[in-house]
């Protein structure tokens, strides 16, 4: 049988294994989605620039007129590494806050 601070020791251990299994979940699931995203916008863009562009109404897609897609999508590409270099960042900066 376990004394109270050996109970209490465990009990700790398997919340912190707990929340470590948790916050890789939530990492894997928005990094899925964030893949997703980029995935959409994609075929998004390809299905813009196939078309042709009547600009009357549509101001955010005149980004997309006369070859200016690829600065566009240089654009989401840049932002999807920095949403994803900064979730490492939070991950490997809380690993190191956790005992």
């Amino acid at each position: 049988m376990y004394d109270t601070q050996k109970r209490v020791a465990l009990a700790k251990e398997r919340i912190v294994e707990s929340r470590r299994r948790q916050a890789r979940r939530s990492i894997r699931s928005l990094s899925a989605l964030c893949a997703l995203l980029f995935l959409s916008l994609l075929g998004t863009v390809g299905t813009v620039q196939s078309q042709p562009m009547d600009a009357a109404g549509m101001y955010g897609a005149i980004l997309l007129h006369e070859g200016v897609g690829g600065y566009v999508l240089e654009a989401v590409i840049s932002f999807t590494a920095a949403v994803v270099l900064t979730a490492f960042y939070i991950k490997f900066r809380k690993r190191k806050q956790i005992p």
